[in-house]
């Protein structure tokens, strides 16, 4: 979670809520308390929801796509938003040597928590048989299938390649 003077705002998997009911219900608490960072945070995530697309066939047999309606958006949609909206702004830290800004912060008061190094080689050690693999990098995909989205790709990458 993240917390400012105003409140707090973020986003658990056990919450009895959904994701996108919690961003709007922390929309409105952001704009009734002047929270500019956390206001304008929510209206980029809010932004990215005409990207979320679902594929659909016309009469005519042609592919197209339509924007999700707001009861279709899962969890899982919004999750890969903010991984995107948030992998991008590590980048431009990460080039301009910065610290990480109040706008990841909030991002990642969204996301669930990513898996940290001790855990992804933990895993690896308990889970994975290298024998059963030309080079460690063949496993990179059933490491990110157990992780999923919780597990940086590079990260995972990184790890295979120091062994």
């Amino acid at each position: 979670m993240y917390k400012t003077k105003t409140g707090e705002f973020g986003w658990k998997s056990d919450m009895k809520i959904k994701l996108s009911e919690k961003i709007k219900q922390d929309l409105k608490t952001a704009m009734l308390n002047k929270d500019i960072e956390v206001r304008d945070t929510i209206r980029l995530i809010m932004g990215e929801y005409p990207s979320l697309t679902i594929p659909i066939t016309l009469e005519s047999g042609k592919k197209t796509t339509r924007v999700k309606k707001p009861e279709e958006i899962t969890n899982e949609d919004l999750q890969g938003v903010m991984q995107k909206l948030s992998k991008s702004e590590k980048t431009v830290l990460d080039i301009k040597n910065q610290e990480p800004s109040e706008y990841l912060k909030i991002l990642e008061a969204y996301l669930p928590k990513m898996a940290g190094k001790e855990d992804i080689t933990l895993w690896i050690n308990e889970n994975v048989d290298f024998s059963k693999f030309k080079n460690s990098m063949q496993a990179m995909g059933a490491i990110m299938k157990h992780f999923g989205k919780t597990a940086d790709g590079n990260l995972v990458k990184k790890i295979l390649q120091e062994r």
